[in-house]
């Protein structure tokens, strides 16, 4: 896939057009980052990302039309290791959250998992996060281990989640559908 290519299968009645970051999108990224988090990635993370992680693939929606306050609306970054699809991050602007926009991203991850071999989703996320827990519980992702106090300002424990395998949990065939074409 090129770097300017959409993502088969979005949803463009959300106007949310999935495509691959690239360097031009670095300062986006970084500023979507901080927006996002407590403890923000660095600008040298996403750049190992982008250009030194052959693991990686760092999915964004960019924002509507040519606004330049907003380039980015939500972005996912994810590692395809052998048969695991590695969730790393996820962000989206807070001006755009519950619009189905990360559930997109999930989705096409998935997607992008399942095509290179992966059997598996696997994640953390912040004990506290009850919205990124539901999120991906609806993915059907179960709770499988935590780590104490893996996550600073606060400290907080992680809960590490598991979605084995890839496709079974989806419940709705609306999204059943809506993979089965994206994936072909």
């Amino acid at each position: 896939m090129n770097t300017n290519d959409r993502v088969k299968g979005t949803d463009q009645s959300h106007n949310a057009p999935i495509r691959l970051a690239t360097l031009a999108d670095l300062d986006a990224l970084v500023s979507l980052e901080q927006a996002c988090f407590a403890v923000p990635w660095s600008r040298k993370s996403f750049e190992a990302e982008l250009h030194g992680n052959s693991f990686s693939t760092i999915l964004v929606i960019p924002g509507p039309g040519q606004q330049l306050e907003i380039p980015l609306l939500a972005y996912i970054c994810v590692w395809v290791i052998f048969e695991e699809i590695r969730f790393l991050n996820l962000a989206v602007h807070h001006q755009f959250r519950a619009q189905g926009l990360a559930k997109q991203l999930i989705l096409q991850a998935l997607c992008i998992g399942s095509a290179q071999g992966c059997c598996r989703g696997m994640l953390e996320v912040r004990d506290s996060n009850q919205v990124a827990r539901k999120l991906y519980e609806s993915f059907k992702f179960k709770e499988y281990g935590r780590r104490n106090s893996y996550y600073t300002n606060p400290s907080e424990d992680a809960i590490l989640m598991i979605l084995e395998p890839i496709f079974k949990p989806i419940s709705d065939k609306k999204d059943l559908q809506r993979i089965s074409v994206e994936c072909d």
